[in-house]
């Protein structure tokens, strides 16, 4: 079951269907597929075998969409590595991942260089930069590509469990570690979420997020499997999201929360430009229901939300389910099994709060080289996600928070999600995270980072007051609010709490 032979099947059977759009550049599944088998003869004849690691450093580009499609023909596994990293973590993850090979954007020529020495496992003539870039001790990606053969590569065996891709975690909650997905994962992918979000081989889906992100494989994998077009952005601008899905009368669509905020904010936004859209699909961390509800009046029937982690379990809620479960992210997707689980082990019953437990045909096999963390997400079969939520009496999960996000203070358990629901129904606010600092009196106390929509339209001790009227308990209320610019984030748009988090626990800013 290789992934790679997807993409040589719909070259053959629908040659001249559009497979790609990426800025002013439009492939036909023929035309990309001779541009991959290129980049898989240049892998070949350079050595790469199946097995061989071949990291990218790459933003958004046709390059990095090559990239995933050729090493899964010659059977080799691609580590896809965030542009955002610096050289210390570049060089960890590269020799962490036994990388042989790396392909990366021309802006990477000068940090490679520095740490060229430490990364022994990789040749000199398997430092490729992308474009037509030369610079000293690299190839040229373009010019090795120009010379190579449009050729179907030799065929490779390829079982089920064979790798196809090493996905670092973002780091969200700690050191990120290797996730190995298999080209049977990558199947599931395909399958599951076709079904899941009703596309069909004449679906457009566009992509504005980074696709190093395990998120875009959410869509990604799908459209290759029915031959759909993928409309591919450099990154996320909303005015280009709504003039692209206007122009190319965009179906299908996955945004982070992030994403979603920035647009129902643009004056650009248009349910008018936004009308041939069929699936809005919101992945990688809760969207307050505030903006749920403001997406849904303005496309209603189009939402879905999806809860899932890279490790390999995941459930759905439907756009149909939306309206009855608003605050659900629905049940576990066919295949899959979910248990909420006590300290103990034992299951709950409905409305019951407790760890997340999950398992089914997209579970990753393991943590690259790490057996103890992997013995430690996965027991006896089954993923401990380390997030807390219940399931009614329909079986739909609620998330509540992750562990490790929950705050005590004073003894009590206080869910920062259930304040951020209240602060984002503020005017003046766009975003919200909250997160305990450390207290004197109470252990941990709740404080509120928040994005206004305009600066200066509310003072930081005018909005702590207003949400502390409104909040349930004396436990939720917010020490203090943090009015910021913008938050810091992982590459798949996720904020990073553990960094808000850190200058409170490191001392270096007084106690409140």
């Amino acid at each position: 079951m290789n992934i790679g032979s997807l993409l040589s099947s719909h070259a053959r059977y629908r040659p001249n269907h559009t497979a790609v759009v990426f800025e002013d550049c439009r492939l036909s599944f023929r035309a990309f597929n001779a541009r991959v088998n290129r980049l898989a003869n240049v892998l070949s004849h350079l050595k790469v075998r199946k097995g061989d690691k071949v990291a990218t450093i790459l933003p958004n580009c046709l390059s990095l969409l090559e990239t995933y499609w050729a090493v899964a023909k010659i059977g080799a596994v691609v580590v896809p590595l965030s542009p955002l990293l610096r050289e210390k973590a570049l060089a960890a993850l590269i020799q962490d991942s036994d990388t042989g090979t790396i392909i990366a954007s021309p802006d990477f020529a000068e940090p490679l260089a520095a740490i060229k020495r430490e990364l022994r496992n990789v040749p000199d003539e398997r430092f490729i930069l992308s474009g037509s870039s030369r610079a000293s001790g690299f190839q040229s990606y373009d010019e090795l590509t120009r010379r190579a053969s449009e050729a179907e590569p030799p065929k490779t065996e390829i079982v089920d469990s064979d790798p196809y891709n090493i996905i670092y975690s973002s780091g969200t909650t700690g050191t990120p570690k290797g996730i190995v997905h298999t080209h049977y994962i990558r199947a599931m992918y395909c399958t599951i979420f076709a079904s899941t979000f009703r596309m069909k081989p004449e679906s457009v889906v566009l992509h504005s997020g980074s696709i190093v992100f395990n998120g875009a494989f959410l869509t990604l994998m799908p459209a290759m499997y029915l031959g759909a077009t993928y409309v591919l952005h450099k990154s996320f601008d909303a005015r280009t999201f709504v003039e692209t899905v206007e122009r190319e009368r965009v179906t299908h669509v996955m945004m982070v929360p992030s994403q979603i905020v920035s647009l129902l904010g643009s004056p650009y936004f248009s349910s008018e430009a936004l009308k041939s859209l069929e699936m809005i699909c919101t992945v990688g961390a809760p969207l307050h229901l505030e903006h749920k509800e403001k997406l849904n009046r303005s496309l209603p029937g189009r939402f879905y939300e999806l809860y899932g982690l890279t490790e390999g379990f995941i459930t759905v809620l439907d756009k149909n389910d939306y309206a009855s479960k608003p605050n659900s992210v629905g049940p576990p997707q066919p295949f899959f099994e979910m248990r909420i689980i006590n300290e103990q082990g034992n299951d709950l019953a409905p409305g019951e709060i407790g760890e997340i437990i999950g398992r089914g045909p997209a579970l990753m096999p393991g943590y690259y080289k790490r057996p103890d963390l992997t013995a430690q997400a996965i027991i006896d079969g089954w993923l401990h996600t380390g997030d807390l939520g219940y399931v009614d009496e329909d079986g739909f999960l609620y998330l509540v928070d992750r562990k490790k996000d929950m705050i005590i203070s004073g003894g009590t358990n206080v869910f920062p999600k259930d304040i951020e629901e209240i602060i984002v129904q503020h005017p003046a606010v766009r975003e919200a995270a909250v997160f305990g600092i450390p207290s004197e009196k109470w252990g941990e106390t709740p404080l509120a980072a928040v994005i206004l929509h305009q600066p200066d339209a509310v003072t930081a001790e005018a909005l702590r007051d207003w949400i502390n009227e409104r909040v349930d308990a004396k436990h939720q209320r917010v020490q203090a609010v943090a009015i910021m610019d913008e938050f810091p984030r992982s590459t798949a748009g996720k904020t990073l709490k553990r960094v808000l988090r850190e200058p409170y626990w490191a001392g270096r800013d007084t106690k409140i």
